[in-house]
């Protein structure tokens, strides 16, 4: 019996001896098992999150491409309101073409624009940018420059200085110490003023450091006057030009050289009253058959004397966008007396000769007419409406050829977004009608200036997305 129980306690130990062994491997294979798995997880883990990333990328990539899309099919529809809205000079009705949110497939596009009353708000207005309601760096005097808002007399002086074909310079500056040279030839674009010595950007943006201008969250209100201060890149430009002939080529009557009898044919098939006595009139005044004829310096000059001699201003319109006082195939610099605001009404004014206080009264008395009587602003008669035949002012103006209520030049500020309100940009051009079919001039990205669409556009698109 108990050789039985040894052999089969002996039996026993033989097979704890051959089991435990199996039983181990075992359990050394489900651990390697586990962290192969482990592995094979983890590695199936980081290629999706890379895919989910690279999904992401695709999805900007897609996005930047459909709104650069977007920005160009934006310049098309503006070449196209320009075509159709803004002949002879006109400033497109902002009521007859959509400037706000305009989808083209899955993205929308803004023109940012300039609020024509001047109210302050605290989001975009949205339109075409008129550069005629601008000054020409290329053609302003020191005083007008000068009196424009965050322009010092220095900078004023610079900017003549950098212009100037003399080579030598009317104003010593020493560009040496930039690297550089002055151009001493015209500005080609707006921008090249971050050139002429003593530029800075408080200068140049001020407080509208994205130029859209309003102020925005994250700039800042500096004289904490509630509104932005735009710089000196708001009220210039370099572009304005109005053709001195007509749209089909054919050449304007000139009133300093047309004969007395031109000019009462003319005056007559424009249907103006009086028209023997107003030929009589001018031709006495460029002809006369003693001593020395007299020019007519500008067409509010001519204006100014043909209101004397009774014409109304209703009969100067008739005849305003066929008559010139000048020989140049084109005429620069002229500020469109429609659209400019105060700022640059008073900085012309005191360009003119006017003092301080005159300027500003005087042009917001402009102001306050244009706004009263909006169907009264065909030519340059309603100056003298506004003003009267013995305005100061109005005499400071027509010495010189500073005025008009034509425009050929205008600026599309477009801002675009993609499908799901991604790949923003934004691209800034300068369409040219002076020779009838828009043309892009000028053509400048601002993306880099980041969001210019304001909050109420933000929070809309986030609202689409979330949806």
């Amino acid at each position: 019996m108990k050789l039985r129980n040894s052999k089969i306690k002996l039996d026993e130990r033989r097979e704890r001896v051959l089991v435990s062994p199996k039983r181990s491997e075992g359990a050394s294979v489900l651990i390697i098992v586990l962290w192969i798995a482990i592995g094979l997880v983890s590695i199936a883990l980081y290629f999706a999150n890379a895919m989910t990333f690279e999904l992401r990328a695709s999805d900007n990539r897609a996005s930047g491409l459909a709104t650069g899309q977007a920005i160009e099919g934006a310049a098309r529809y503006v070449s196209y309101v320009l075509a159709n809205f803004a002949t002879n000079g006109a400033v497109p009705d902002k009521t007859r073409y959509t400037c706000e949110a305009v989808p083209i497939g899955d993205s929308r596009f803004w023109l940012i624009g300039r609020d024509p009353s001047g109210t302050p708000s605290s989001e975009p207005y949205f339109s075409l940018i008129d550069e005629g309601s601008k000054l020409n760096l290329n053609t302003a005097n020191t005083n007008m420059l000068s009196y424009l808002p965050n322009m010092t007399p220095d900078f004023a002086d610079a900017i003549v200085d950098w212009r100037s074909t003399n080579s030598s310079g009317a104003y010593a500056l020493n560009y040496s110490q930039l690297g550089y040279q002055e151009k001493n030839a015209p500005f080609e674009t707006v921008d090249e003023l971050r050139l002429v010595y003593g530029a800075t950007i408080d200068l140049l943006a001020d407080e509208d450091i994205n130029r859209n201008g309003v102020l925005d969250t994250n700039e800042k209100d500096l004289n904490g006057n509630g509104r932005v201060d735009p710089g000196l890149l708001e009220y210039v430009t370099v572009y304005t030009r109005e053709p001195n002939f007509h749209s089909d080529g054919s050449s304007l009557t000139n009133v300093n050289t047309a004969t007395e009898t031109r000019l009462r044919t003319f005056f007559q098939n424009a249907g103006v009253g009086n028209a023997s006595g107003l030929a009589s009139s001018i031709g006495n005044y460029t002809h006369p058959r003693t001593g020395r004829a007299n020019t007519f310096p500008s067409i509010l000059n001519f204006c100014l004397f043909c209101r004397n001699q009774g014409m109304s201003s209703d009969d100067f319109a008739k005849i305003y966008d066929d008559v010139t006082t000048s020989t140049n195939a084109y005429i620069r610099g002229r500020v469109n007396i429609n659209t400019a605001d105060a700022d640059v009404l008073t900085a012309l004014l005191m360009g003119a000769g006017l003092d301080q206080s005159t300027a500003v009264g005087t042009a917001q008395s402009l102001i306050t007419y244009r706004q009263q009587n909006p169907s009264n602003l065909g030519s340059v008669a309603w100056l003298i409406d506004a003003l009267g035949n013995t305005s100061t002012a109005a005499q400071a103006l027509a010495r010189g050829d500073y005025v008009t209520t034509r425009s050929f030049q205008f600026m599309a500020d477009i801002a675009a977004v993609g499908p799901f309100g991604r790949g923003y940009r934004r691209v800034k051009f300068v369409f040219d009608t002076s020779d009838g079919t828009p043309k892009i001039i000028y053509r400048q990205d601002l993306s880099r200036l980041g969001w210019a669409l304001g909050e109420k556009v933000r929070e809309t698109l986030v609202a689409k997305v979330t949806q």
